[in-house]
């Protein structure tokens, strides 16, 4: 039959959905053929019903599909029963086509395609799968399978490896292989090439048996086809990969029977020593010989001893040396806290010395082990010697070895040495602040004075000139330092060089931030080597921007009248402004503060935007405004205008009836007719609308204001809009935004708004979007305003309390269930006989134990790998707390269970601070502080270091990990963000454990405010007067 199909062809006509759809039906023996020719298929497809399928070929060869199956508008590829049928078809014409063709084969001439698949092939693609298997008695066999589209299981491997490696047709494959219709790709010919010529055996099932010299050359080849596969220990056939890291890792740990050796991984692989491979769950690995031979070994001593291997205390120096050294060329080697302990080894304290003699830069490193001294240039390249009792930290001392090498120094065997003048700028200014965080750096005073990082003498004293207020000047003052030395520091500036070298031969370093924004003066200044100005005038907010940046680096002085505009302008209110007389009973202390942020402004010719809460009078503020500036108005006849939502223009008219009766205002407003006849009438003050603006554009293009106020000025957030067009287009010596969300979603929103009010304050758009959000606010907080409802009328936040319980996990729950067991024993005993009080600390470290538990059992259980369920619950509650934007304190009396969340931290990727007793007392101030600034969202401490003494009203959530017997020492905690500054709800959450001794606590709290006294003293002293009753309670007896 010549009605075939391609798989491609296929894919391309039903889609791949369809395409696979179709494969499990024709592979479930669905598809029946009842009528088969070179132009036509009928078969019947087996569903939830039967679907009747015709196929067509016209005598351009165009294939059409017809089913019974209802069709799906949308879809315009065949169905899969249509694809099924293809699929059938295409292997039917596979069996059939090779025996018409032989008779063929008799009279044609003996010339045979090749084999192999190149790009002007027209031949379908023939798959061959070739797998590796362990066949047992550490040999590796092959097996096949082959087809175009369904890949089966080759029955004899021999004759197919002979058939096709010689381009020969192959009938006894399930897919018949036809040369002159198949093509193989490369790597599959080589390989079966290969074969043939090795003349391999088949083993008892058949398979062929791969030899150890032939797996050499096979190995290659069997990396480049595409359906290579191998059988791993688990017989799961998975993807042919190949790696050198094998599934093993070694522990060497002590306990109370000595030291052993733990080895993991040894099961979960099959190793071929004559092959040098071996066969894991996930990939083949390929170790070096030497290696191999080691773990052919090794898995041979291990099979009677299990996973564990005791190891003699005397034999434990010889391991260290020897042993553990060749075990970490195959898989990582730890020593456990408790075999470093035992065998006495001391941290790794790395020095660095630097001197200069004779113009070279001499350094020597040393690592130190306690009293031992390892020099390691003595060593070769690449190898460590293990001295008895030590374990050598060989990843930091690698690290710290690498970054020297990095820093381009010459080793010897005593040390290293640089001569190169820029290597040892590069060194001493880019690898040692590196090197500082890995070990101790001493220097003589040679070297610390070879970089200076600071501009020696010259200062720009900056100041406001006395003729006019809205320009800044700078004086340039040398300081001292020669003019020609100068030159030379502004010429390599300009050069772009990296260091500069002053003639004391003292490297003066060019990549300071000190030295960028120097840079940057002499840039703006349009200061050159050859051009020394000693003063430069410049507009003042680009003066100020700019002056910011030299003071941030100790390069310039501050003049007085400059200094005062800078505090006017972060402390307006400081500064008595004319409050007109009849607004001093009306504006309330805050609103008169924006009174005179408002004057200050405008007296330097800024614009700004008062973001005032909603409902705190922004409009009555503007309206004092323009009472105190009336005379101005009305002398220079430039009226105001107030552009307002259509809804306010009204209400704004009201409020200056109101507050400022003798303003004349006039509303435009109406049709344009009474619009136009509106802008004709005299005025100070003129009030119109976004919508109507937008159509009085042209009206306004002679008018120039006095000042323009904004309000709602969201209304223009997106910048392309026609009303960002037509406030922008508006003349004004003073304009102000009014609006409570100057944000709403991008700070894009908020450059709109500047870009109409006081478009110098920030850059063009694409600028803009590259400023970092912390350069943004600093460079806009002086022109933005905003107080809330909390700030300024004083609301007192209030105080949540709410409890959080769970339910121990069950691992959990039978190791508190025996701890409890034991301990109601042994108090019952003790309350029998009457010795509770000679036995108070036992009892304490009991419910101790009972408490630790509940927390997490890890914290004194040795190897638990279970969970533990407030544990969870915490991480759950501080991933709300993360995406909600609150501010965390966690507090638990346990630093180790602060260490176990600490870590579980680290691992996601969430960075917090931290503060236990061992914090020392200025720390502990610096990390409050820079909290409270609000650095970090996270604080992790330790209820008795952190309970008291601190002010952290930086945090708006208290969670309490585990209880404490005095309720008094948790409020103290809490207390710690409920106090006086706090501005916002502060919620308590009690993490409580339920059926546990937590509950019992909470309700002896709550019932017994003196327990502290009646039962334990603060601390972890010992039990004082705990009655017979409590201790019941408490353990339930």
């Amino acid at each position: 039959m010549e009605f075939w199909i391609s798989d491609k062809h296929i894919r391309k006509l039903c889609g791949q959905a369809a395409y696979k759809k179709g494969q499990a039906f024709q592979m479930a023996g669905k598809v029946n053929i009842t009528e088969a020719n070179d132009q036509s298929i009928t078969a019947i497809v087996e569903g939830r019903s039967s679907f009747y399928v015709e196929l067509t070929r016209s005598q351009a060869g165009t294939i059409h599909a017809e089913c019974s199956c209802p069709p799906v508008g949308f879809i315009h590829t065949y169905c899969h029963h249509i694809a099924a049928v293809m699929i059938a078809a295409e292997e039917l014409g596979q069996r059939e086509r090779p025996l018409a063709e032989q008779m063929f084969g008799l009279f044609e001439e003996d010339d045979k395609p090749s084999a192999r698949l190149h790009r002007f092939d027209r031949r379908v693609p023939y798959h061959v799968e070739a797998a590796i298997r362990s066949g047992g008695k550490e040999q590796l066999v092959l097996t096949f399978r082959s087809g175009t589209a369904i890949l089966k299981n080759v029955r004899d491997p021999l004759r197919f490896v002979s058939a096709l490696s010689n381009g020969q047709y192959e009938e006894t494959a399930a897919i018949p292989y036809d040369p002159s219709r198949h093509a193989l790709e490369q790597p599959v010919l080589e390989l079966l090439q290969v074969l043939d010529k090795s003349n391999p055996q088949p083993d008892e099932n058949g398979k062929l048996l791969v030899s150890a010299s032939d797996w050499e050359r096979l190995l290659p080849l069997l990396r480049e086809i595409t359906h290579a596969k191998f059988e791993n220990p688990l017989g799961e056939v998975l993807p042919f990969h190949v790696t050198d890291t094998l599934p093993v890792s070694f522990r060497l740990d002590h306990g109370t029977s000595g030291y052993r050796l733990i080895v993991r991984g040894l099961e979960r692989f099959q190793i071929f020593p004559k092959y040098g491979v071996a066969l894991t769950e996930e990939s083949i690995v390929q170790p070096a010989s030497a290696d191999m031979k080691r773990l052919s070994g090794l898995q041979e001593l291990m099979q009677g001893a299990g996973e564990e291997l005791a190891v003699e205390e005397s034999q434990v120096a010889h391991m260290m040396k020897v042993v553990l050294p060749g075990l970490e060329k195959l898989g990582p080697v730890i020593v456990t806290e408790k075999a470093i302990e035992k065998i006495g080894e001391t941290p790794l304290r790395a020095k660095l010395y630097l001197d200069r003699v004779r113009s070279r830069l001499l350094a020597g490193l040393e690592f130190h082990y306690g009293q031992l001294i390892i020099n390691p240039c003595e060593e070769p390249d690449g190898t460590y010697r293990q001295y008895p009792g030590v374990f050598r930290q060989l990843e930091k001392e690698r690290a710290i070895m690498d970054l020297m090498a990095s820093g381009r120094l010459t080793k010897t065997d005593g040390g290293f040495y640089l001569q190169d003048e820029e290597a040892e700028y590069d060194f001493l200014y880019d690898t040692v602040p590196l090197l500082e965080e890995w070990l101790e750096v001493y220097a003589t005073t040679s070297v610390k004075m070879r970089i200076q990082k600071t501009l020696p003498g010259p200062k720009i004293r900056v100041n406001l000139p006395k003729d006019r207020t809205d320009w800044l000047e700078f004086r340039f003052d040398l300081g001292g330092i020669p003019e020609e030395e100068l030159r030379g520091i502004i010429r390599a500036i300009r050069e772009k060089k990296r260091y500069f070298r002053i003639p004391n031969g003292t490297l003066m370093s060019l990549e300071t931030p000190g030295m960028a924004a120097f840079e940057e003066y002499l840039a703006v200044m349009n200061i050159d080597e050859d051009n020394f100005e000693r003063v430069q005038r410049i507009p003042l907010l680009e003066g100020m921007r700019l002056a910011g940046s030299l003071e941030q680096h100790e390069l310039s002085e501050t003049g007085t009248e400059f200094a005062r505009l800078l505090k006017e302008l972060h402390h307006p209110w400081t500064q008595s402004q004319q409050l007109p007389a009849h607004f001093e009973g009306i504006l309330r202390d805050y609103q008169k503060r924006g009174f005179s942020w408002f004057r200050l402004l405008a007296k330097y010719g800024f614009g700004g935007i008062l973001a005032d809460e909603m409902g705190l009078g922004k409009t009555v503020q503007s309206i004092a405004f323009v009472q105190s500036v009336l005379e101005d108005i009305r002398k220079s006849d430039e009226p105001a205008l107030i552009v307002a939502p259509s809804s306010l223009m009204y209400n704004w008219q009201a409020e200056f009836e109101r507050f400022a009766p003798e303003i004349q205002t006039v509303i435009v407003d109406g049709p344009k007719a009474k619009r136009t006849q509106a802008l004709k009438e005299p005025g100070d003050v003129y009030i119109t609308s976004y919508p109507a603006l937008r159509m009085d554009r042209g009206a306004y293009k002679d008018w120039t204001f006095h000042t323009i106020f904004f309000d709602e000025a969201q209304a223009f957030k997106n910048p392309a809009t026609q009303t960002a067009k037509a406030v922008k287009e508006l003349n004004a010596r003073h304009r102000f935004a009014l609006t409570g969300t100057p944000i709403e979603n991008s700070l894009d929103e908020l450059w709109s708004i500047f870009h109409v009010v006081f478009p110098a304050l920030l850059p063009d758009r694409s600028q803009f979007a590259e400023l970092r959000n912390a350069d943004i606010a600093k460079r806009v907080r002086p022109f933005l305003l905003r107080r809330t409802k909390a700030e300024v009328l004083g609301e007192v936040p209030q105080k949540i309390e709410r409890i959080e319980h769970s339910e121990l996990h069950e691992e959990q729950k039978k190791l508190y269930t025996a701890y409890l067991a034991e301990l109601r024993h042994e108090a019952l005993k003790h309350l029998r006989d009457n010795s509770m009080r000679k036995n108070r600390i036992r009892i304490l470290a009991g419910l101790t134990r009972l408490r630790q538990l509940c927390c997490h059992p890890s914290l004194f259980v040795e190897d638990y790998s279970g969970g533990s369920a407030k544990f969870e619950q915490l991480l759950e509650i501080l991933e709300e707390a993360r995406l909600t934007g609150r501010r965390v304190l966690v507090f638990s009396q346990f630093t180790g269970m602060l260490n176990i969340i600490g870590q579980s931290l680290l691992r996601s990727g969430r960075s917090y601070f931290y503060l236990d007793g061992s914090t020392p007392p200025k720390e502990r101030v610096e990390l409050c502080d820079r909290f409270n600034e609000g650095e970090e969202d996270l604080f992790l401490i330790s209820l008795k270091a952190g309970g008291t003494g601190l002010n952290l009203t930086g945090a708006d959530t208290v969670i309490l990990y585990d209880l404490w017997w005095n309720p008094a020492v948790e409020q103290q905690a809490a207390d710690r963000a409920h106090r006086m500054g706090q501005k916002r709800e502060v919620q308590v959450l009690r993490l409580v454990a339920k059926g546990t001794i937590e509950e019992k606590m909470y309700d002896l709290q709550l019932r017994k405010q003196d327990l502290v006294d009646e039962m334990i003293q603060s601390g972890s002293e010992a039990v004082q007067s705990m009655s017979e009753e409590d201790i019941r309670e408490i353990l339930m007896i």
